[in-house]
């Protein structure tokens, strides 16, 4: 692989524009080669370079060496080419190179070349400086709260006082009674300058206290235990604050075991963070030396050497402290949170990469194939019993129709959903970022085409043998076991979804379910991107919600036994299918009121209008369906034309960022991942036709198909709808983080230190 792939696969997406931009100094250089291409003198003749040749072959071996290193020397102070200076001004420093060739042949080109390098090196050396002052910074937090936690853990465990005799500090770890791996970064914030002279300052106070004499430990230890004095809980564990004062702690085991747990969270997000970081020091500077290289080469000069040496000399080629707070990082963790098990500890720091399986891919392609040959079986049995014009059809699209449109539904969103997964990695997006999933466990889409299809086989098997059921001519009951086929269907489905065991992507099974759970108690629970961008799935499946009404009602009645629809004419079952509708626009609503709470962003209110404008449309709609009225027709087309054009407004303003008259691109965003701007044209008249396809429902347009046919045809062109929606919103949520260069989610602390009491004393 070329290095230019190789160090675009490399970039964090979220920092790509901070990273050196390789391939427009290639194409810089690749103008220079043209230019000196172009004014080239001609070649000796081939015969004069060989007689030369041959003479510089007999011309002595020491005597040779001796003047081809006297010849280097002195072509190198001749042929200086550049003159690099570091200029400092206006509380900043940068770089700035002198090109001493402009006179020659496509020297500008040249000039420019490096003026553009300069940039580049001076934008990476000063986003660099930036990020490590971040990491110190959280480096000093982290610091105070392990301080506090060891406190808090020798208060609920009871150590005796003897405990810092028979156990002292260590230098290896780098801890002590008072966690003082990281002590160095405590204080205030430094600066530039002193953030480069912290190699003079690794020394651990542990190192200190052991030199000090032993009696004194307890001394520091009280000093410590000091520290409780000034902290409180965060919200997560403030129920368990005393009922008297809030400043005085609970020392239960409990607490010490969500405390613990939110600490190795943030020590591991703040590790991965310190990985890339280093990777993003090594990726540049090996970046510089391979474009200087590729200049040296096509303009046959010896400025690599020279401009190295400058980058080498920079803030990002000589602070190092990035791989030194790693090792005490891993100390740490180690010391703390792993029991001092090694192994242990590091594999839960560096979590080992996903691999690949090609068992997924063969199963994915077995599956593939059975589908194709059941759909392709499934048509010849009905074309060769010709099942469209018995009389049982009608009965048929009544009761077994809607009970396996549920596995259509279910099955085509999760093919979009693979698709999705496919183009967001394809157009390096994010996603599991964005979606916080935990690292390794996030599902390819290799892995959700394997489920897609293997359930879909399962489904179109069943609606096979269904095909072979027959009445019992004396009873005039269907078989009871072939029956409940489609219902066996779903408790499975059901039951693998809930399964504690450690099968079928257990970790993404949790999280689905967990985000679940707080879709359905919206608003009680802090909402997240995964939450509402699962609770906007769920709209999308509202005739999926309603055949698990039918089930229900189905199977609950008894009217499985003689293939029958008695549901409707039930008053209960009416009211569901109003309510049931309304559940996921509910959840969603509410949702934006917790936001609109919580940030005091008048967006998420506009945002909960338009679900609430397309509850009264869906409730409309519904009422139109049930009673023909022509009042409910006007209604339900008034409020539904109000809903769509209101939704298909924030699908491309807010959600996907579109319709920017002014940006670069006219029409559309300052940035596109995809290259084709036709793409996001089609997208929206797309967006556009789906969003409208409700019309069907309610113009009634004359078609040949069955009702219960229509109404699955639109509800799949929705899911199709909400398929593209998906890839452009992430899309959007993606260009969002990548503005503000945020590549790492916020891990919530156990402690807040009270800033006033700390002045005081």
């Amino acid at each position: 692989m070329k290095f230019g792939k190789e160090f675009a696969s490399q970039m964090v997406p979220e920092w790509q524009a901070a990273y050196m931009n390789y391939n427009s100094l290639k194409i810089l250089l690749k103008q220079i080669q043209h230019l000196r291409q172009k004014n080239k003198q001609p070649d000796t003749p081939a015969r004069l370079q060989r007689d030369l040749k041959l003479y510089r072959t007999f011309s002595g071996l020491m005597q040779r060496q001796n003047q081809r290193a006297n010849s280097l020397n002195d072509q190198d102070i001749e042929n200086e080419a550049i003159l690099v200076n570091h200029v400092k001004g206006n509380g900043s420093a940068k770089y700035e190179t002198a090109f001493l060739m402009t006179a020659e042949e496509g020297g500008e080109c040249e000039q420019l070349f490096f003026r553009r390098l300069d940039n580049e090196l001076n934008k990476v050396d000063k986003f660099f400086k930036s990020k490590v002052k971040e990491v110190v910074e959280e480096a000093q937090t982290l610091s105070k709260q392990m301080d506090a936690f060891i406190a808090f853990q020798i208060k609920v465990l009871k150590v005796p006082p003897r405990f810092d005799h028979v156990h002292p500090p260590s230098t290896e770890t780098g801890s002590s009674p008072r966690m003082v791996a990281m002590n160095e970064y405590k204080g205030k914030p430094q600066s530039d300058d002193s953030i480069e002279d912290n190699d003079k300052h690794t020394n651990y106070i542990s190192q200190d206290i052991q030199e000090e004499n032993p009696k004194n430990l307890t001394s520091i230890r009280s000093a410590s235990m000091n520290i409780l004095n000034h902290v409180k809980l965060n919200e997560a564990i403030q129920t368990h604050f005393s009922s008297s004062k809030q400043t005085q702690l609970n020392f239960s085991k409990e607490n010490l075991k969500k405390i613990e747990k939110q600490l190795k969270q943030a020590f591991i997000e703040f590790y991965q963070k310190l990985t890339l970081l280093k990777n993003y020091r090594f990726m540049n500077i090996l970046s510089f030396s391979k474009i200087m290289k590729k200049y040296d080469k096509i303009t046959s000069r010896r400025a690599s050497r020279n401009y190295m040496r400058i980058v080498d000399n920079s803030y990002l080629g000589s602070f190092d402290e990035v791989t030194k707070l790693m090792e005490r990082v891993e100390a740490t963790f180690i010391k703390h949170f792993s029991n001092s098990n090694h192994s242990k500890g590091m594999n839960k720091l560096r979590p080992k990469p996903k691999k690949e399986r090609h068992i997924i891919s063969f199963c994915t392609g077995l599956f593939v194939g059975c589908t194709a040959a059941l759909i392709l079986a499934l048509i010849l049995i009905i074309h060769a019993r010709n099942l469209l014009d018995k009389g049982g059809k009608a009965q048929y699209m009544e009761t077994m129709f809607p009970l396996y449109s549920l596995f259509a539904f279910i099955v085509l969103h999760m093919l979009m959903y693979g698709a999705n997964v496919y183009f967001w990695r394809r157009y390096r997006i994010n996603y599991t970022f964005i979606f916080g999933f935990k690292q390794g466990t996030e599902l390819g889409y290799r892995e959700v085409l394997l489920l897609s299809f293997g359930f879909a086989a399962l489904a179109l098997a069943s609606v096979i043998s269904n095909l072979d059921m027959e009445m019992d001519p004396k009873t005039g009951d269907y078989k009871a076991l072939t029956e409940l086929i489609p219902l066996i269907l779903v408790t499975l489905v059901i039951v693998i979804l809930i399964c504690p065991f450690n099968i079928l992507y257990r970790s993404s099974r949790l999280f689905f379910l967990t985000s679940l759970f707080h879709c359905i108690c919206a608003p009680l629970f802090k909402v997240k991107f995964q939450d509402f961008f699962l609770a906007d799935q769920l709209t999308s499946q509202v005739q999926a919600i309603r055949s698990l009404q039918f089930y229900i009602c189905y199977y609950g009645w008894g009217d499985y036994k003689i293939r029958q629809n008695t549901c409707k004419m039930s008053i209960v079952f009416n009211t569901f299918y109003f309510v049931v509708a309304v559940v996921p626009y509910l959840s969603r609503l509410l949702q934006c009121l917790r936001r609109l709470h919580e940030e005091k962003d008048p967006m998420q209110g506009y945002n909960g209008l338009k679900y609430l404008l397309t509850i009264v449309a869906v409730c409309t709609r519904t009422a139109y369906g049930l009673d023909k009225g022509i009042g409910w027709k006007m209604l339900a087309w008034i409020c539904s034309a109000m809903a769509a054009i209101y939704g298909y407004y924030w699908d491309l303003v807010v959600d996907w960022g579109l319709l920017q008259r002014h940006s670069r691109n006219r029409w559309l965003r300052d940035k596109l991942l995809i290259p084709y701007k036709g793409v996001y044209f089609g997208a929206m008249v797309l967006n556009f036709m789906l969003r409208f396809a409700w019309l069907q429902t309610v113009l009634n347009f004359k078609v040949s198909l069955h009702r219960k046919t229509l109404i699955a045809i639109v509800a799949s062109l929705e899911i199709i709808r909400r398929g593209i929606w998906n890839f452009f919103r992430l899309e959007n949520e993606h260009l969002n983080n990548v503005g503000k260069f945020r590549a790492f989610k916020s891990v919530p602390l156990p402690f807040y230190y009270d800033e006033d009491e700390e002045r005081d004393d």
